[in-house]
């Protein structure tokens, strides 16, 4: 037994490699403090888990509807508001977005951007080593020691003295961490997250008069956001931080949760600053909450765009809520990245990124993502044009609970290259998280998990209720296999075998059969393969 293992704190077991520095990570207090917040509040999580899957049964049953609460029909209609966002949050007007790999981080934390939010979760492939190290660098970065050398190139990469403000987006309440244990059950990533940047960087962030800032994914309902408000209470608290130390955007990226967004900024307002748009999420929950309902079958995924009327209904509905509520309205992110070596094709590229964030800007959002730093100069001149002070919450909208324009079928087609497409992205998508890398360019667009889900879904969506595309062609099993097929042999010939094998294409393929073509729909892609991932 080494030193590391000996001072672990009773119940708590490391399951995964302690490589050299983990355990200036993985200390004895932080994994106190993440062993507390485990026994207090796991049960919770677990039971609140257990009613996603119980609601879904009534949904796909018919015994509920989604739709506003009537029980919190007096939160909604109240005159209330949050707390104002801290100094160097009132301004987010261009955020970047990626995971917390050292060169990303680095060059995240440089470019020309107001935020940047390091993500554990869509952008992360949640393995061991990705995990910790992740923490590694975001420590090294708040503490201005991160520095990073490429030993392919020789490049050296340092931070600038002035690095955006960062923003952490810890894994979903759904996924555990299944290499530290409490008591012998896994704790939640969502916590290991949480917590262990908490711990190591609130006295340096404070120091430098900014804070711990986080990005909280795929919430369903207020009750989700009241363990996270209680969670963030009690961290505080064990801490002796002031209350509302802790500051978090949530991202509204469930169709259930559009209906209940008053109800989180309210659970959450001691520490709320914003909503954010997350579309791709949203997409795929459409889909995945009103996957028994053959009238909510979307058409190719490049026709579902912000303009489409359920998805604009969420967008302008957001930005009422979230101004109303002094709360930032925060607009998601174009996929769409630079082209290289193809001048029409990259400037067609950035025309579409000018035109999403013009429209989000036009709407009243106060800030917008982008996934690569050549964007940040479109993204910032958008927001510039009618936006002069730091955010637009003085701009409100109407605020008419239409449960109908939150839920209107999508107009458009499946196409024989759609159904492809799906096929194509997902099998690479899910090699490239396979071989640890979440966020992945995949014909000049940035794909992470959350894009990879509706590829996945649709498939599954459009063979249960035998859909047709266009040629009237009816989609079945039989052709969502050979669909399946045709693109990996399309993947194969193109990379070659070797490039094939080492680079876990045979397990994606298995992964997404398994997903399209079973009887129940798995809640999420990333919990089948997570067990591909998991190290020794």
């Amino acid at each position: 037994m080494n030193d590391q293992m000996k001072t672990l704190p009773g119940g708590v077991a490391i399951g995964g490699p302690m490589r050299p520095g983990y355990d200036a990570i993985l200390t004895p207090d932080a994994l106190a403090l993440l062993a507390d917040v485990h026994r207090r509040f796991d049960g919770e999580r677990q039971r609140l888990l257990a009613e996603r899957d119980a609601r879904q049964a009534r949904l796909d049953a018919g015994e509920e509807q989604l739709d506003f609460p009537a029980e919190t029909a007096a939160i909604r209609a109240g005159d209330w508001t949050v707390p104002p966002a801290p100094a160097d949050l009132q301004d987010r007007r261009v955020e970047i977005t990626g995971p917390v790999d050292r060169k990303m981080v680095i060059n995240a934390l440089n470019a020309d951007v107001k935020c940047f939010m390091a993500d554990f979760e869509d952008a992360s492939t949640p393995g061991w080593g990705n995990m910790v190290e992740g923490q590694i660098n975001l420590r090294d970065a708040v503490h201005r020691t991160i520095a990073f050398t490429d030993e392919a190139s020789g490049k050296s990469y340092a931070l600038k003295d002035d690095p955006a403000v960062l923003i952490v987006r810890a894994r979903g309440l759904h996924l555990d961490e299944a290499h530290v244990t409490v008591d012998g059950a896994p704790v939640a990533g969502a916590f290991f997250d949480f917590a262990l940047y908490l711990i190591h960087n609130h006295a340096e962030l404070a120091r430098r008069e900014s804070g711990p800032y986080y990005y909280l994914p795929k919430l369903e309902t207020r009750h989700e956001a009241r363990l996270w408000a209680l969670v963030i209470r009690h961290c505080e608290t064990a801490l002796g931080l002031a209350p509302g130390t802790v500051r978090v955007t949530v991202l509204i990226e469930t169709i259930t949760a559009v209906f209940e967004m008053d109800e989180i900024l309210w659970e959450l307002r001691q520490s709320i600053t914003g909503l954010n748009a997350g579309r791709w999420d949203y997409i795929f929950s459409y889909i995945k909450r009103q996957k028994a309902d053959p009238g909510r079958i979307l058409p190719d995924r490049a026709q579902v765009t912000m303009s489409t009327p359920f998805m604009a209904a969420y967008a302008k509905r957001l930005i009422a809520v979230c101004h109303r509520r002094g709360a930032h309205a925060m607009g998601g992110m174009s996929a769409f990245i630079p082209v290289k070596g193809d001048e029409a094709a990259n400037e067609a590229a950035m025309e579409k990124v000018r035109a999403d964030k013009t429209r989000e800007a036009g709407l009243g959002h106060d800030g917008a993502w982008v996934a690569h730093p050549a964007l940040a100069p479109v993204a910032r001149a958008a927001f510039d044009a009618v936006m002069p002070g730091p955010n637009q919450l003085s701009k409100q909208g109407e605020l008419a609970e239409d449960r109908e324009a939150l839920l209107a079928p999508c107009e458009g087609t499946i196409s024989e290259a759609g159904l492809a497409g799906n096929a194509d992205v997902a099998i690479r998508y899910i090699a490239s998280w396979l071989q640890g890398r979440g966020a992945a360019p995949i014909h000049n667009l940035m794909e992470d998990a959350a894009t990879a889900e509706i590829s996945r879904a649709q498939l599954w969506q459009w063979r249960v209720h035998g859909a047709k595309t266009e040629d009237g062609r009816v989609i079945n099993a039989q052709r969502v296999r050979a669909v399946i097929a045709s693109a990996a042999d399309a993947i194969r010939a193109e990379l070659g075998d070797n490039a094939w094998t080492h680079g876990r294409f045979d397990d994606a393929r298995t992964i997404l059969e398994s997903l399209a073509l079973a009887d129940a729909f798995e809640e999420f892609l990333t919990l089948p393969a997570y067990e591909k991932v998991r190290e020794a």
